[in-house]
């Protein structure tokens, strides 16, 4: 079964990257990032189970590095794993993500897909003609739309967290949690943090294209529909 959902989501994500449509895009994401929620639920061990966390790092090319990096470290964030900017490195931004298989296999899914979405919209993207600084009003945007992209990523996490079926999922995420954090002092002892700046108008157009790209609040049409039931 789980297999099964997989191969869904993987459909699923690749439709939402074809589409230009936005409704569309926005049906499609919603009904991803359940099934991926799902998944991530579905795939815990027993309580007591013995697992040991994984690791791997992502090199993300210009242009755009470090908000690729971004957008790469959110995902990963809200589907339960630990991710660090390490900087640049040969070919890019680097992100050294750490968490249980599962978990590592659902944002390597989710971040691969909306990384396609994220420059896609950035393409179609007309700042508005009192923009003096454009590419800063593009950055801006893409900030905004990694950082509505993480909010409902956890919304939809929550949600699965919080079906009946996950009765006593707490513990064991819990659990999880600290093997990870754990994983993540051992190999990095001192971590510091940054938060970027953000400006204007551009994060709020990003936020929007975020919300659109992530967790459809609109109707779907009948082919669409039916497209989701495969």
């Amino acid at each position: 079964m789980r297999e099964r959902t997989l191969e869904r989501v993987r459909k699923l994500l690749a439709k939402a990257e074809r589409t230009d449509n936005e409704h569309e895009r926005a049906t499609f994401m919603a009904a991803a990032s359940a099934l991926m929620a799902k998944y991530g639920i579905d795939s815990l061990p027993p309580a007591g189970t013995r697992q040991t966390p994984g690791d791997r790092v992502v090199t993300l090319p210009a242009p755009w590095a470090r908000e690729k990096a971004r957008l790469v470290s959110l995902v990963a964030q809200a589907v339960r794993c630990r991710p660090l900017l390490i900087g640049r490195g040969e070919g890019g931004q680097r992100v050294h993500v750490f968490g249980f298989a599962a978990d590592l296999e659902r944002a390597d899914l989710l971040a691969t897909s909306l990384l396609l979405q994220m420059a896609s919209g950035l393409a179609r993207v007309e700042p508005p003609s009192d923009v003096r600084a454009v590419r800063a009003y593009r950055r801006s945007w893409l900030l905004g739309f990694t950082d509505e992209v993480y909010r409902l990523l956890c919304a939809a996490e929550s949600r699965a967290e919080g079906e009946p079926a996950a009765t006593g999922a707490a513990l064991v995420l819990a659990d999880r949690r600290a093997e990870v954090e754990r994983a993540v002092a051992a190999r990095y002892p001192d971590i510091r943090r940054s938060v970027p700046r953000t400006s204007g108008t551009g994060y709020r157009d990003g936020v929007a294209a975020g919300r659109r790209a992530d967790l459809g609040r609109t109707g779907m049409s009948t082919a669409t529909a039916a497209e989701l039931e495969g």
